[in-house]
């Protein structure tokens, strides 16, 4: 049990016998989960939308004694030539990071006018029609035919396609499929379904509480990815002092910093922003030596790493 009131016990109980947490876990206890090479977290930058931006943040961190493991591109691969493809995924061999590429095709790119309008917003970056899939699912392709290997994913049909592929046989066995926060997922009961669609790690909404984050950790084993900062346009907040934290609950996790330095998703950062995010980086970086020194950050080699590579040792 991780909830201690007597309401609803008869749900509750019901729900944990689906596999789910009785409700948000308010307790101490931490996450026995842990990455393949022991490591409790890893630090992303996500809204890396050039090349010339990714090979700088890269060589400063590793110039500056910091480690990013992991770079997401999210404006999306079709806005992308083959070249700086190519130039990313090399980038990661280089630094050993994993580059996550966005699915291209979207609903903010669609000519669709629903998307622009305030109720439609609420769909995120999820498909319209079945050709928008059949899209997608070539833009992956793509993807890995230029040796990309990890794909942020915005629709949960489409995942459902991509984890079918990648069992059939038609798909790498190796790729990394990364549900976005934009399919705006929050709960336990989502996170399984994720899971279970073929997810290899998942954003939940960035919002969360602590004790909600350490809900979805109890629901599921693969890696979560949680926003320590974001920009204006995602509310603002800097959480840097949960971060020690959120990785004692949700280990393993992927903590996604550098965001706050932003006017929004989907730009190009600036030198100066750039700057910006390397010092949050830092920082983050800084906050769990000296409140978490027992958390190890997992080495800068996952680019190489065995997707669902995972263990589970004591809390």
């Amino acid at each position: 049990m991780t909830h201690t009131t007597a309401f609803y016990e008869r749900t509750r109980t019901q729900l944990a016998r689906l596999g789910l947490p009785d409700g948000d876990a308010p307790g101490p206890a931490g996450s026995s989960g842990r990455f393949a090479d022991g490591g409790h977290y890893r630090i992303e930058v996500p809204t890396v939308n050039s090349v010339q931006a990714a090979e700088t943040l890269l060589a400063e961190s590793r110039r500056r004694g910091f480690a990013i493991n992991r770079i997401t591109e999210t404006r999306g691969m079709y806005r992308h030539t083959a070249r700086a493809i190519s130039e990313y995924v090399a980038l990661g061999k280089e630094y050993g990071a994993q580059i996550l590429m966005s699915v291209g095709p979207r609903a903010g790119y669609d000519i669709g006018a629903g998307v622009q309008t305030p109720e439609g917003a609420r769909i995120g970056y999820r498909l319209r029609g079945q050709e928008q899939v059949v899209r997608a699912v070539e833009d992956v392709k793509r993807g890995i035919d230029l040796g990309v290997r990890g794909f942020v994913v915005y629709d949960e049909g489409l995942l459902w396609v991509l984890g079918r592929l990648r069992n059939a046989g038609d798909l790498p066995m190796d790729i990394h499929l990364k549900v976005s926060a934009h399919c705006g997922q929050g709960n336990p009961a989502a996170a399984q379904l994720l899971e279970m669609l073929g997810a290899n790690s998942f954003n939940p909404v960035r919002d969360l509480t602590l004790p909600m984050i350490a809900a979805l950790r109890q629901a599921v084993s693969i890696p979560l990815d949680c926003h320590v900062d974001n920009p204006r346009t995602s509310g603002g907040f800097v959480r840097t002092y949960e971060a020690p934290d959120i990785v004692r609950v949700a280990a393993p996790v992927y903590l996604k910093t550098g965001n706050s330095a932003l006017d929004g998703h989907g730009t190009n950062p600036t030198p100066a922003q750039l700057e910006d995010i390397l010092r949050q980086v830092e920082i983050v970086t800084e906050f769990l030596g000296r409140h978490y020194p027992a958390a190890r950050q997992s080495a800068v080699d996952c680019a190489r790493e065995p997707v669902g590579a995972l263990t589970r040792t004591e809390a």
